[in-house]
This record gives C-alpha cells, structure tokens and sequence, in this order.
C-alpha cells in the first residue's frame, strides 16, 4: 500500500462507485457519481512513488418542494474534478512519508466556462508506520493533517487512524475522520461496521438569490457524519466490490455566502446514506 488519506486509499488503482441519500421529510434527494484513477510511477530511491491521478464527480441535487424560495434548477446538477499529485517514501524505524496535493474544481457551471472561483484545493501530508507479528496479525498507525475545500468541512482536520488486525477474523481501525470494526469471513467476504465524515461543496456561478436575503448564495455545502454497514467482496486478486447502507445522523445542507455564513438551510434531517461502487487496488 502507497498510503491512505481520508477521501479515498490512494492505493485505488482505479475506482467507480454511486452514493445516494434518499428523499426525506424535506423532499431532498442526493446523488454522486464518482470514478477515480491513480498511477504509481516508482523513482530511482528504493521505496519511493509519485502519483499521477484524477478524481472526477458528478452531484445531483433533487428538490421536491413545490414554491421554494431560489431557483432550484440552479443547485440540480454540479461538476467536480481534481487533479492527483501524490508522493511517498521510506523513513527511519519502519515510518514512511505520504503528502498529497489535489487542485481541481467544484461548481455548478452555469455560466458554461470555469473561473477562479471554481478552484478547490486538498492536501494531506501523513506520516504511516506498518508492522507485522506472528500469526497473521499486524496494525498500522497513521498521524498527519488532511485539509479539502471540496470535503463540506471548511478547515484542516488530524488524520489519526490506528488500524489493528487482532485475530485472523476480526480487525479494527480507530481514528478522525473514519472509525471501523471489520470482521473477515473469508479470504473473499469482509463486513465493516464503521462511522465516517462526508462532505461535498461547490462554487455557485452567478451566484442565487433566495426570498428575503439581501446577500447572494456562492457556495454550496454538504456536510455529513454517518455509521452504518460495509459489505466487501474480492472478485479476483486487487479487484473488489463494496456496498455501505447507512445512517445520517447528521446530514446538513446549506447555501453559504462567499464569506461561508449560512444563508439558507436546505436539508437538515437525518435520512438513509447507500452507497455501491468496484475499485481496483495495488
């Protein structure tokens, strides 16, 4: 494995799954589309990779009330597409260096070209140290610092992930922002129980006026925290299926203003999170 960050393992070769977060009481849908590649280069020093990728989502935002109070067809449909730059390296005492640098953008592209608003940026800088015992059993520790303005969080967060294999049938991984219990069925099946952060914000271009505000809407936000169950199959070596139902237990969206104040509450109930996709792995 190259190393892990929060939005995805850039040990993912390839990958392509669909979320969805179901209609609710405030007849919202949610939907994201999302497929990825990533291609190790290895270097001349023993141990070190760079990494080329991209990660390109689609989001549809589906609003059933009749009469709101903006444009709904404004917020129905947004583009997202980072460009990969990843490195990694061996240190001292079985501790390895992983940084990742992820520009892109996030928008709604009504106006049809892109502009300096539209630009995210992610970064992750981990430090990762992997040891392995007897009897199959092993644990790897990850310290670091992740920050993305495509995540639906407007600030760095820790990366602290603790993942121990402690029988030849159940593991663990404690850590921000991604905590889970595995248990392994079989060389082919494994179930997770896990409670993560989710997220998704976006430039509005042009931005859009809501009923009663003097300001204008630039920014769409989402802004999850969920727990629910993971089923993973392995098809064949590095190739695998996943399938998550889960539960919001926090599930805000919002139209902020550029200064990132809170305009508008679209969604803030709690709802069904199902998610389906195959990746294939180093």
């Amino acid at each position: 494995m190259l190393f892990t960050t929060s939005n995805a393992q850039l040990s993912d070769l390839a990958r392509l799954d669909f979320t969805i977060i179901p209609e609710n009481n405030s007849k919202v849908e949610y939907t994201k589309s999302r497929g990825l590649f990533n291609v190790p280069i290895k270097l001349k020093k023993e141990g070190e990779y760079l990494l080329l990728g991209l990660d390109y989502s689609n989001v549809q935002l589906i609003i059933n009330r009749e009469n709101p109070s903006f444009d709904k067809e404004l917020i129905n449909d947004f583009q997202s597409l980072d460009l990969t730059l990843g490195y990694t390296k061996p240190l001292k005492n079985n501790w390895r260096l992983g940084v990742r640098v992820k520009p892109g953008f996030s928008t709604n592209l009504t106006a049809n070209n892109l502009s300096f608003e539209d630009l995210v940026i992610s970064a992750d800088v981990v430090f990762i140290r992997e040891r392995e015992f007897e009897n199959d059993k092993k644990d790897r520790l990850i310290l670091g610092v992740t920050y993305s303005q495509n995540r639906g969080y407007f600030f760095p967060l820790p990366f602290i992930s603790y993942y121990k294999k402690f029988h030849k049938k159940w593991s663990y991984n404690l850590g921000i922002p991604k905590t889970n219990l595995q248990y392994h069925l079989s060389s082919k099946h494994r179930f997770k129980l896990s409670t993560e952060l989710d997220g998704f914000t976006a430039n509005l271009q042009n931005g859009i006026s809501i009923d009663g505000q003097n300001d204008i809407a630039r920014i769409l936000n989402v802004s999850t925290i969920l727990g629910g169950l993971q089923y993973e199959y392995h098809i064949i070596n590095h190739l695998e299926f996943f399938a998550q139902a889960a539960y919001t237990f926090t599930n805000n969206i919002r139209l902020r203003t550029n200064n990132r104040d809170n305009l508008f509450t679209i969604n803030n109930e709690s709802s069904l999170f199902l998610k389906t996709g195959i990746r294939l792995k180093i």
